[in-house]
C-alpha cells in the first residue's frame, strides 16, 4: 500500500492502521514508510532490517530525535479501522500509529528550527532482545545521536517524563516428589508457595518523587507454574513476579530489593530493563514542555525513553493516543487529539 503523506493526519493514521503490523510482521509497513520517505530530498534515509531512520542535515544547533515503533499487539477482531463520531477505532490506533502518523507529517518539514531524526523501529511489544531500537543502539548508535528524544507513546497528548524500570523474576519453591496416594512421603511445592503469595500481599509499594514527578511502583505475581501429573506430588513450583520500579533505582538495586522481599527462596532474574529519569530540566526538554503545555507527569510503565537515556540523551513520552485503551479490543483514538498533537509539534519546530 502506498502511503499518502499529503492527506490529513487522521486519514494517514487510518491508512497506517490498515497495514497490519503485529510484532515480527512489520515488513509491509516498513516498506511503505521507506517508499514514502525516499523521495523527500531534505531527508537522508537509512534502513536496517525493518528499522528506518531518516535525518535532516541542516547544521542546526540542536538535534531532536522523534521515535515510534511500527508493531502492534495481536489483532483482536479490530481491523480494518473505522471512524465513528470523530473517533478512529482499530488495532494500533492509540499505541501507536496515531503517533507514527504525526511523525510522518513532521517528516515533511523542510526547514525546521532544529535538526530532526525520525526513527521507526520494530518489535517493541515483545521481549526486549527482539527490539529493533535496541539493535540500533548496539549497531548504529551514531544514527540515533541527538540532544533530546521524544517517543510517541500514547499519553493523551501530554508529556510523561522518564519511565519506570521493569524486571521479571522466577521465585522457586522446592518440594519432594511423591505418589499422591502417599502424599505424606513428599513435600508439595505448590503448597509451599504460600509464603511467596503472603509476601506479595503484605508488600507496600513505594511512591518516590524523582526530579519532581511521583512514580508508583508495583510488585505482582503474573504467572504460576507447577505440577507434574495428576497423581504426583510436585517437587517444584515457580511464581513469576514482575517488579515495576522508579528510576531512582538501578536494575541491580531493583533485583537486590526483590531478593530481599523473597529471602529464603531461590530467585532467578529472567528479564529486566532499567528506567529513565525525567530529564525535564534540560533546556531543549524544557522548551518542548512549554510548547506542549499541561502538567508533565511520571510515566508509569517502561518505554524506550530508557534506551535514549542510556545513550546520554534526555527523553520524554508524548503522543496523541490514550494509554488506557492501548492493547484492548476496543482501542481507539480521537481524531481531534491527533490533529492537536501535530499542530503543537509543528509550532514548536517552526516558530
Amino acid at each position: 500500500m502506498r502511503l499518502d503523506l499529503a492527506q490529513d493526519v487522521g486519514a494517514l493514521t487510518a491508512q497506517l492502521v490498515d497495514i497490519e503490523s503485529v510484532s515480527g510482521a512489520e515488513k509491509e509497513l516498513a516498506d511503505a514508510i521507506e517508499e514514502a520517505l525516499l523521495p523527500l530530498g531534505h531527508l537522508t534515509v537509512r534502513r536496517d532490517g525493518q528499522n528506518i531512520v531518516a535525518r535532516t542535515e541542516l547544521g542546526r544547533a540542536e538535534r531532536v530525535v522523534i521515535a515510534g515503533h511500527l508493531d502492534t499487539v495481536p489483532v483482536a477482531g479490530n481491523l480494518p479501522s473505522r471512524v465513528a463520531d470523530g473517533v478512529l477505532h482499530g488495532c494500533g490506533t492509540s499505541d501507536m500509529k496515531s503517533g507514527m502518523a504525526v511523525q510522518l507529517k513532521l517528516c515533511l518539514l523542510e526547514n525546521p528550527n532544529r535538526d530532526l531524526t525520525f526513527v521507526f523501529y520494530d518489535c517493541e511489544e515483545v521481549e526486549a532482545e527482539r527490539s529493533g531500537l535496541l539493535r540500533l543502539t548496539r549497531e548504529h548508535p551514531d544514527w540515533l545521536a541527538g540532544d533530546f528524544a521524544i517517543v510517541m507513546e500514547p499519553t493523551n497528548g501530554l508529556i510523561e517524563g522518564g519511565c519506570q524500570g521493569t524486571l521479571r523474576v522466577e521465585v522457586v519453591a522446592h518440594g519432594v516428589r511423591a505418589h499422591s496416594a502417599r502424599s505424606w512421603e513428599g513435600l508439595n511445592a505448590i503448597h509451599a508457595i504460600k509464603p511467596i503469595i503472603d509476601a506479595l500481599d503484605r508488600y507496600e509499594a513505594r511512591r518516590p518523587v524523582v526530579d519532581g514527578l511521583e512514580y508508583h511502583e508495583g510488585l505482582n505475581a503474573v504467572a504460576v507454574r507447577g505440577g507434574v501429573a495428576g497423581n504426583v506430588i510436585p517437587d517444584e513450583c515457580v511464581v513469576t513476579v514482575n517488579y515495576r520500579f522508579a528510576p531512582d533505582r538501578t536494575l541491580d538495586e531493583a533485583f537486590d530489593h526483590v531478593r530481599e522481599v523473597f529471602d529464603g527462596f531461590e530467585v532467578r532474574l529472567t528479564d529486566g530493563a532499567p528506567g529513565a529519569r525525567p530529564g525535564l530540566t534540560h533546556p531543549v526538554a524544557a522548551a518542548f514542555a512549554a510548547a506542549i503545555g499541561g502538567e508533565p507527569c511520571a510515566k508509569l510503565g517502561w518505554t524506550d525513553v530508557a534506551r535514549f537515556s542510556a545513550l546520554g540523551m534526555p527523553a520524554v513520552n508524548c503522543g496523541p493516543g490514550d494509554p488506557n485503551v492501548a492493547h484492548t479490543s476496543g482501542e481507539h483514538v480521537s481524531l481531534a487529539k491527533i490533529a492537536e498533537c501535530e499542530r503543537r509539534m509543528v509550532d514548536w519546530l517552526t516558530v
